[in-house]
Order: structure tokens, then C-alpha cells, then sequence
């Protein structure tokens, strides 16, 4: 798992970093579908391993039988997505659609966190550690964590790069960790900013992964088998 997770993080994080280069070269539009065509598909590898192996090694501890465990599991991967996916605001973005575009964002979810992906991630680990509680899904949490934080340094790194001070100024009134500018003073949440269709998409997926989840694990096996011997060739 650690070795997949690595491998993601090498083709997502060092697309990420080389996308000035590449967009120089071939265009924006056909740098993202190259870097889409390649990070998607890993991304389903690593994802379909998860869920085939996620409670493999040891089990250190089984909260399941817990009354309170599925409605904090749930309200908090739900919260997870909403800040996993900002990038579904530009959806036509993400097939070259529409021309892609480096923006600098100072509303909504930016308010709370400048690193809203890691946020969610962390937040995602956090709640299905919990449930799970296997040896394997702590390597996978500190891997993923890991990448994250990682991700939170060269995204800073490459945007004070493209967007000099005004991106020193976004740093300045933005935070890392969630609600410290607005409890410091630097920022104020305003409510209709994340009334936005992107949301109730992210709703609507995750009432889709709730009725679905336990068909997930059983595609998962048969699927992460055949794509990871695909992908490793």
C-alpha cells in the first residue's frame, strides 16, 4: 500500500509541479488530459487496493457494535467531501472542456482553509481509522496524511512562484489549519459563498456512496486485481 500510495504521489504531486513546464509545451488543454489520463487512473488503483485490503494485518481495536460510531463515521466523512472536492466547482476544467486555469481563491472553503484537500483527507482518515481499526489502515492514513502535508508545502511552494505577492497577500489572510484566520481575526465567513450547485453534488454523491457501500468492497476485490496487475504491467 505504501508503495502504490508513493507511486501516486510522485505521478500526482510531480504532474502538479511540472505543470508550468508542460502547459509551455503542449498547451493547457492537452497537458491536463495527459496529466488526467495518467492520475485518474492510478488513483483507482490505489483506491480499489484500499478497499480490498483495508482490514487486512492486525485488528487493534473494533468500535462497530458502537451506537454512536456509524452516525459520527458518516456526518464525518460527509464533511470530508465537502472539503476533498473544491475542484468540482470548475468540473469542465478537470476534461480540458473548458481551458483549465491556476486561479487564487479568497472565498467560501478558503476562508476556513487555504489546504482544503488536505483538511478533508485528514478528516477522512481520521473517521474510517476509527471504524476500521486494522493495522493497514493506520500505514494507509499515515501515508495519505503524509502525502498531504506534503502537497500543502508544494502548493504554497508553487503558487508564491506563478503569483508572487498576491499570493503572499492570500497567505496572509488565509490559514492552514481550519478556522484559525477567522478566529484570529484575518477572515470572516460569509454564508452565501457556499451556497453553491458544486455542494449539493457532493451531497448527492455521498448519499449515492451510502446506499451503495456494501456493493463497494466486493467490486473493489475483483477489480483492484485485475487493474493493479494492468497498471504494473
Amino acid at each position: 500500500m505504501l508503495g502504490l500510495l508513493l507511486a501516486f504521489a510522485v505521478v500526482h504531486s510531480g504532474g502538479a509541479s511540472l505543470r508550468s513546464w508542460g502547459a509551455a509545451r503542449l498547451g493547457e488543454r492537452a497537458w491536463r488530459l495527459l496529466f488526467a489520463g495518467i492520475s485518474i487512473p492510478a488513483a483507482i488503483v490505489v483506491i480499489g487496493y484500499f478497499l480490498a485490503h483495508r482490514y487486512d494485518g492486525i485488528r487493534l481495536w473494533n468500535l462497530q457494535e458502537q451506537g454512536w460510531i456509524v452516525p459520527v463515521v458518516w456526518v464525518g466523512t460527509a464533511i470530508s467531501f465537502l472539503f476533498l472536492y473544491p475542484a468540482t466547482y470548475n468540473l469542465l476544467e478537470i476534461p480540458a472542456v473548458l481551458k483549465p486555469q491556476v486561479r487564487l481563491y479568497a472565498t467560501g472553503i478558503i476562508r476556513i482553509s487555504r489546504h482544503p484537500q488536505a483538511v478533508g483527507q485528514v478528516l477522512w482518515c481520521a473517521t474510517h481509522l476509527l471504524w476500521i481499526g486494522s493495522s493497514f489502515m493506520v500505514v494507509t492514513s499515515a501515508g495519505l496524511i503524509a502525502h498531504h502535508l506534503f502537497a500543502v508545502w508544494n502548493g504554497d511552494r508553487r503558487l508564491a512562484n506563478r503569483f508572487g505577492q498576491a499570493f503572499e497577500e492570500l497567505r496572509a489572510s488565509t490559514s492552514v489549519l481550519p478556522f484559525r484566520a477567522v478566529l484570529d481575526g484575518r477572515q470572516q465567513l460569509v454564508a452565501s459563498e457556499f451556497l453553491r450547485p458544486a455542494q449539493l453534488g457532493i451531497a448527492i454523491a455521498v448519499g449515492v456512496f451510502w446506499w451503495a457501500h456494501r456493493y463497494i468492497g466486493l467490486a473493489a476485490t475483483t477489480f483492484s486485481r485485475t487493474a493493479l496487475a494492468h497498471w504494473l504491467g
